[in-house]
């Protein structure tokens, strides 16, 4: 075997690890989802994780990787439908191009399944399925191609290495847009507009999902090198860990000092909003500005989640528009501020800066569009919401006719109490 066919191989292997790490993902968010909400509703949360991945798959495979990745124009992809004719020369990718398919399949649906929870216990199935298909087949690809498929942010320079905005701000914003329009959840709010909490039915859940998720943060990021060979992965997998930690100390010390005690949910939302943060600049910060990263995304995360509830008056039950649209835009902005080179501090001026905010603002207007058209279409055809009385005794009965927790007893199904 000749070096170039050793380096072939191992490219292939490390970005096939890599997207099974990713992949585990699912289950994260699958279990912080469920863990985070209450169970009468946790079957069919767990049955939207698997079917935007098992649907998106297919449609992303047919569509959204040739918007993404087929060649084009500065804002589309228009060729390899159903992955026909790409190669890895085409690509410009030194690995089988179907480990390449794999590792952007898993990225899709990282982005689809963040709207999930955003929109959890009062979704209608179909309508949860029309949307994420959409996300997966066009809305995400068209912002990948922007960025990382030859597109006009990325002519720009623009850097956003493993997709703080590509992936993470684009789940983010549209989780924001269908709250909105969904509207809170019974109970949600009291008459004078004040948020009550309605806990999640189980911590531990939500605890092992975010878990799940930091460790398969280690394939996402260090994975988005696209190459074994290459020593900067270890250097990417430090500097993701930093910032996840520094977030979390950060929110924990920030929510003890405002609350009294500090706050288990909020600290564990910390560790993913650091993450989300630094998914851009992992590769291009150093590791101390990894960690002012993830200090000022821990700090901005509980105002903007304060914000969202008690302001907007948006319910997001786990938190997702904070973690992944705000912490995703912010840590993009922040490169061009930490970026070892070409970073505000590091001498380079504001070029980059501008770039970063430039990108930032493109893919949330593109995004915010794009998903109110979704919403309001489907919203018309099928129904976003489910029905009152059906919200109130649980999605799993009645979305799916099971109930999760079958040997428990469940509390009554009703409003959350004061």
């Amino acid at each position: 075997m000749s070096s170039s066919e050793f380096e072939f191989a191992v490219n292939t292997v490390w970005v096939l690890v890599a997207a099974f790490l990713v992949f585990f993902m699912q289950a994260g968010f699958a279990m912080v989802e469920t863990g985070f909400t209450r169970a009468k509703n946790a079957g069919n949360i767990i049955m939207k994780n698997t079917m935007d991945f098992a649907a998106g798959s297919l449609v992303y495979w047919a569509v959204g990787f040739a918007i993404m990745f087929g060649p084009g124009n500065g804002m589309v992809g228009m060729s390899g439908f159903f992955f026909r004719g790409v190669t890895a020369e085409a690509l410009d990718i030194n690995m089988s191009p179907y480990a390449f398919l794999l590792f952007q399949t898993v990225f899709a649906a990282t982005a689809a399944t963040i709207v999930s929870g955003a929109m959890a216990e009062r979704t209608r199935f179909t309508a949860y399925l029309l949307y994420s298909l959409v996300i997966s087949s066009v809305i995400y690809p068209v912002v990948g191609h922007w960025a990382w498929g030859g597109g006009w942010l990325g002519e720009r320079g623009f850097i956003d290495f493993a997709g703080s905005s590509v992936v993470h701000s684009v789940g983010g914003w549209a989780a924001l847009v269908g709250a909105a329009i969904l509207g809170p959840r019974i109970g949600k709010y009291r008459e004078d507009g004040t948020p009550r909490a309605i806990p999640g039915h189980s911590l531990t859940l939500g605890a092992l999902g975010v878990y799940i998720l930091w460790f398969g943060w280690f394939g996402y990021n260090p994975g988005s090198s696209l190459s074994g060979t290459d020593a900067s992965i270890g250097y990417i997998a430090v500097t993701t860990n930093l910032a996840a930690a520094a977030a979390a100390v950060t929110v924990m010390l920030i929510t003890w000092d405002r609350y009294g005690k500090p706050d288990v949910s909020m600290t564990l939302n910390g560790v993913l909003g650091g993450l989300v943060a630094i998914t851009a600049g992992c590769a291009a910060v150093s590791p101390a500005g990894a960690v002012l990263i993830g200090i000022i995304a821990g700090g901005v995360l509980v105002y903007a989640l304060e914000f969202i509830d008690k302001v907007l008056k948006i319910d997001d039950p786990v938190g997702a528009i904070g973690v992944h649209g705000v912490c995703g835009a912010l840590g993009t902005v922040l490169v061009g501020v930490f970026a070892s080179e070409g970073g505000l501090l590091y001498g380079g001026g504001t070029a980059q800066l501008v770039v970063q905010l430039t990108g930032v603002g493109a893919i949330a207007i593109w995004t915010f569009a794009a998903a109110f058209v979704l919403f309001k279409v489907i919203d018309a055809l099928v129904g976003l919401r489910v029905p009152a009385s059906e919200e109130v005794e649980g999605l799993d009965r009645n979305e799916h006719l099971v109930d999760a927790y079958g040997d428990f007893l469940l509390k009554p199904a009703g409003n959350t109490a004061e």
